[in-house]
């Protein structure tokens, strides 16, 4: 993952359109996928005393250590769940305080680590906020190479008898996806399938939506990688446009099925972890081996599937979130079940934006890669790409991304 100029990454976008779009990352390398060890963080309540404290005791939490610095001053560690991993440094946790006071609170990472996402809080545990500007400084470095980068940041939060939740991103745990599939599932034209289980027991489950006889199917997925929430709620927006009562979303749910599996890894995301599953691997780095149950899972399912019906998958999108917005896409001398289907879904949904300048990469590969959009591809022909969202994309903007890509889809779908 290549890094940004400094602060790039925790401002939010005042526009679509950046003045130098950024160029993604290089080739993805080819990782040993077999299971790796890792450290599993104790659960406990942090009494720092003075009647103030932090706690990860929560499904999503992540707090290894924390420490009194003085009156006004915690200072945290925070760690990932086994190295080498991808700068995404997670954090989720509990703060309360016998009486209302405030307290700066140090994220700290490891000494290859750097701070990343902007601290988000909530007195609810759900539904989270920006913490204000003036309680955040961020503390920069340079590194050898010229590079700049933020090694520690400082949050000032207002603590009390009631509950404040500090995370890395919007929310912690499962409990918010799970939610959002029930209330996806009062549909009668939605189903749930449990294709398999994860290392640690929890269901792998997919949602069929639609009644077509499953000739033409379509895949959509998220949380490979727990922090990366913004993906999940673009294809949250993008799955609710298709749920729709209009005339155009009814012809598509009777033309095509698709199918969501929006929690691809539960055990990673319930443990809060940077990156990896309970396995300490990057799901989205065994897509050819399939060592870990859930691309193997998803994999056999949609194999399943094409057996048993004789149908194909026509498109694909594996839902991720990055430094700022991207696509990455099939080299595009390739073609699939639909030629041409993706650059014209990006192209039309992007224009749909004011100002929206898409960012697109599409790979120089001409063979099968080890991520899930290649599997999607080089196995099943269809159209794949991978939707990265910036991690401070605007929440409105991820929305709208999320509905155009899903409105297009379907008028050019439905018109085949």
């Amino acid at each position: 993952m290549k890094y940004l100029a400094p602060f790039a990454f925790i401002l939010v976008l005042i526009s679509c359109k950046s003045p130098q779009q950024w160029t993604g990352q290089g080739p993805i390398e080819v990782v040993p996928t077999e299971d790796r060890a890792i450290e599993t963080q104790v659960y406990q309540d942090f009494d720092l005393g003075d009647g103030f404290f932090l706690s990860n005791k929560m499904e999503g939490g992540r707090l290894n250590d924390a420490r009194r610095i003085n009156d006004t001053l915690v200072e945290v560690q925070i760690l990932p769940e086994n190295q080498p991993i991808n700068p995404s440094p997670w954090y989720a946790f509990k703060i309360w305080a016998e009486e209302e006071k405030p307290m700066w609170i140090r994220l700290t990472y490891p000494a290859n680590g750097f701070h990343r996402y902007y601290p988000k809080i909530n007195k609810r545990g759900l539904f989270y906020k920006k913490l204000d500007s003036v309680a955040f400084h961020p503390h920069e470095k340079v590194m050898e190479d010229g590079r700049r980068q933020i090694e520690f940041a400082e949050a000032k939060v207002w603590a009390g008898p009631d509950t404040l939740w500090l995370a890395a991103q919007d929310f912690a745990g499962t409990e918010y996806v799970e939610r959002w599939k029930r209330w996806v599932l009062k549909k009668d034209f939605v189903e749930k399938i449990t294709i398999g289980t994860s290392k640690e027991g929890r269901p792998l489950e997919v949602l069929k939506i639609g009644n077509a006889d499953d000739q033409k199917m379509l895949m959509a997925i998220s949380l490979q990688h727990p922090p990366e929430i913004p993906g999940f709620l673009a294809l949250k927006s993008f799955v609710e446009t298709i749920l729709e009562d209009s005339p155009e979303a009814e012809k598509f749910r009777s033309k095509y099925n698709l199918y969501v599996m929006p929690l691809m890894n539960p055990d990673g995301v319930a443990r809060g972890h940077w990156r990896h599953n309970v396995g300490g691997v990057d799901t989205n780095r065994d897509w050819i081996n399939f060592n870990q149950p859930e691309p193997k899972a998803l994999a056999e399912f949609m194999e399943s599937k094409v057996r048993e019906t004789g149908g194909e998958f026509v498109f694909a999108a594996d839902f991720h979130a990055t430094w700022e917005d991207i696509f990455y896409t099939i080299n595009q001398d390739l073609d699939g079940n639909h030629p041409g289907l993706i650059p014209k879904l990006i192209k039309r949904s992007s224009r749909k934006i004011p100002g929206y300048d898409p960012n697109i990469r599409p790979t120089e590969g001409m063979e099968r890669g080890v991520t899930s959009s290649s599997y999607f591809f080089f196995v099943h022909g269809a159209e794949a790409m991978t939707f990265e969202v910036g991690d401070n994309t605007p929440r409105r903007l991820i929305r709208q991304k999320g509905e155009t890509t899903a409105r297009e889809l379907m008028r050019i779908l439905n018109r085949k």
